[in-house]
C-alpha cells in the first residue's frame, strides 16, 4: 500500500509488528497528511510534529526490542478537552487561550503507556456545547465529505480527522451524543462507552453525570482496540467504575445468530430525512439475514429526553464553568473591581452558546426554581433509565438511527438554537441512561453524505454492540469508503 493514511489502525498495528513499515514512516506519512489537508479541513488546534516523531522513534526501537503494547507506534489525536501535560488545552474556548496543563488526562495517559504516537490536539465546539463544531472560539471544522457541511460536533476535529486520514484514530467525548454524531457525519466509527466505563480524570468538565471519553476510528475493531486500553476503574476519578473490562476483541467473531436486536418505534418519527430511514432500515434487515432476531420495542419516554437534557446538562454547566472567572481558574481581564473582572472575564472569554447554556443551568438551579426543573428531570431521568433496563430484559442490544439526517450545512441552525438541538434527538436518551453507544456507517443519502447506524447496549454492554457492529461491518462496504480531498 503507497499511502499509509488509508491504513486501520489494525492494520498499521500488524504492519509495525512484522517490521514491513515503520513507526515513523507512518507518522511522517501522517502529518504530511494533516500539512496537506487540514487548511481546508480544520480538525487540528494543536499539531505536536516534533512529539510525534520523537514517539515514532522510541516505537520502532520499541517494536525492535520486541516490545507488544497495543498502540505502539499508532499516530492518534487527541480532543482538546482532554488535559495534555505541557501541550496547550483550550477545550476550544478563549477563557483558556495559552494554558497548559500539569498532568495529564486517564485516558490519554493509558494511550501514552500503551505507545500511541501523539499527533495533537483536535477542534470542538467551546466546553463540547454543540452539535458542529461551529462554536469553537478559533476556527472552523469542515466534513471531509462536502466542506461546505458541518463535521458535527462536539467532537468534529476527532472525526473529521479519521475521515480525512489525518489519523488512524482519535480521542473524543460525548455527552448527549458527541462522539456518535460526529461519527454518522463523517462516515467514521464513533463509540460512546458505558458511564464510569472510562476515567474522566482530566477530561474538562462540561455535565459531569453525562460526560464520557471515547475512540473514533475507522473500523470496529479499531474502536475495540482502543477501549481495551482505555476503559477500567481508577482511584483518581470517583466515578470511575471498579468491574471487570473484558476482552472486547473477543467479541468480534462475526456472528450474531441468535442475538436479539430491538428496534424502538419512537427513534423513528415525522421530519426525518428518507434516506436515514430508508438506510437505517436496510441496515436493521442486514443484522436480521447475518442471524439476528429482530424485536420491535418501545422506550416511551424517550421524547422528555431531550428537554431533560437541556436542564441537567446546562445545570451542571453552571456549576462546572463558575471556575473560570479570572480570579480563581482561566482568562483574566482586570478592570481594576472585582465584579468588573468577572463580568469582563467571562463576557469576553465565552462563546454564545456557553453564555446561553451558563444561563439556562442557573435559572434551573436557582431558588424556587430547583424543584420544579432540577429535580423534575432528574425523576424524568429516572424514567429513562428505567425505559432502558426493561427493553434489555426483552433484548441483547438496540437498533436506531444516529441522528435523523445527514450533515447540515454551515449556518443552517446557528439562528435557531432548539433546532440545532434537536440534530441529538436520538443520540441523548442513551447519555441520560449512562448506556454505551456506537455509531457505524450503514449507507449515504442522496447527496453523497454519510449515515450512521446507532447501536445501544446495557450499562457495561460495550461486547454486544462491539460484537453487533463488527459483523454488520464486515457485511458490508460502507465503512471502505473514503473521501475524496480537494
Amino acid at each position: 500500500m503507497t499511502n499509509l493514511t488509508e491504513l486501520t489502525l489494525t492494520q498499521a498495528r500488524a504492519l509495525l509488528k512484522k517490521r514491513e513499515i515503520s513507526a515513523t514512516e507512518l507518522a511522517q506519512e501522517t502529518l504530511d497528511q494533516i500539512a496537506a489537508h487540514d487548511g481546508a479541513i480544520g480538525a487540528y488546534l494543536t499539531v505536536t510534529g516534533e512529539r510525534a516523531l520523537a514517539d515514532a522513534a522510541a516505537a520502532d526501537k520499541a517494536i525492535a526490542a520486541g516490545d507488544d503494547r497495543p498502540m505502539l507506534g499508532i499516530p492518534l489525536g487527541i480532543k482538546d478537552v482532554l488535559s495534555t501535560t505541557g501541550i496547550e488545552t483550550t477545550c476550544g474556548s478563549k477563557i483558556l487561550e495559552g494554558y497548559k496543563p500539569v498532568y495529564t488526562a486517564t485516558s490519554v495517559k493509558k494511550l501514552e503507556d500503551a505507545g500511541m504516537v501523539m499527533l495533537g490536539k483536535l477542534n470542538m465546539d467551546e466546553f463540547a456545547m454543540g452539535s458542529s463544531t461551529e462554536n469553537s472560539a478559533y476556527k472552523r471544522t469542515t466534513n471531509p465529505w462536502n466542506t461546505g457541511r458541518v463535521p458535527g460536533g462536539s467532537s468534529g476535529g476527532s472525526a473529521a480527522a479519521v475521515a480525512a486520514g489525518m489519523a488512524l484514530g482519535t480521542l473524543g467525548t460525548d455527552t448527549g451524543g458527541s462522539i456518535r454524531q460526529p461519527g454518522a457525519f463523517c462516515g467514521v466509527v464513533g463509540l460512546k462507552p458505558s458511564y464510569g466505563r472510562v476515567s474522566r480524570y482530566g477530561l474538562v468538565a462540561f455535565g459531569s453525570s453525562l460526560d464520557v471519553a471515547g475512540p473514533l476510528t475507522k473500523t470496529v475493531a479499531d474502536a475495540a482496540a482502543i477501549l481495551q486500553v482505555i476503559a477500567g476503574h481508577d482511584p483518581l476519578d470517583a466515578t470511575s467504575m471498579d468491574v471487570p473490562v473484558p476482552d472486547y476483541s473477543a467479541a468480534l467473531t462475526g456472528d450474531i445468530r441468535g442475538l436479539r436486536v430491538g428496534v424502538p418505534k419512537e427513534y423513528f418519527i415525522d421530519g426525518m430525512q428518507p434516506d436515514v430511514e430508508r438506510s437505517t432500515r436496510e441496515a436493521i434487515a442486514q443484522l436480521k439475514a447475518l442471524g439476528a432476531e429482530i424485536v420491535e420495542i418501545s422506550l416511551p419516554h424517550t421524547e422528555y429526553a431531550l428537554p431533560v437534557y437541556y436542564i441537567i446538562a446546562p445545570a451542571e454547566a453552571s456549576a462546572n464553568l463558575a471556575r473560570y472567572d479570572g480570579i480563581r481558574f482561566g482568562k483574566r481581564i482586570d478592570t481594576g473591581d472585582m465584579w468588573g473582572t468577572y463580568k469582563a472575564t467571562r463576557g469576553q472569554g465565552f462563546g454564545s452558546e456557553v453564555k446561553r447554556r451558563i444561563m439556562l443551568g442557573t435559572y434551573a438551579l436557582s431558588a424556587g426554581y430547583y424543584d420544579a426543573y432540577y429535580g423534575k428531570a432528574q425523576q424524568v431521568r429516572t424514567l429513562l433509565k428505567r425505559d432502558f433496563d426493561e427493553a434489555f430484559q426483552q433484548v441483547d442490544v438496540i437498533a436506531a438511527p444516529t441522528t435523523p439526517k445527514t450533515a447540515f450545512p454551515f449556518g443552517a441552525n446557528t439562528s435557531d438554537p432548539l433546532q440545532m438541538y434537536l440534530e441529538d434527538v436520538f443520540t441523548l436518551p442513551a447519555s441520560m441512561a449512562g448506556v454505551p453507544g456506537m455509531s457505524v456507517p450503514c449507507g449515504f443519502d442522496q447527496d453523497g453524505l454519510p449515515i450512521g447506524l446507532q447501536l445501544i447496549g446495557p450499562a457495561f454492554g460495550e461486547e454486544n454492540v462491539l460484537r453487533a457492529g463488527h459483523a454488520y461491518e464486515q457485511a458490508t462496504e460502507w465503512h471502505r469508503r473514503v473521501p475524496v480531498l480537494g
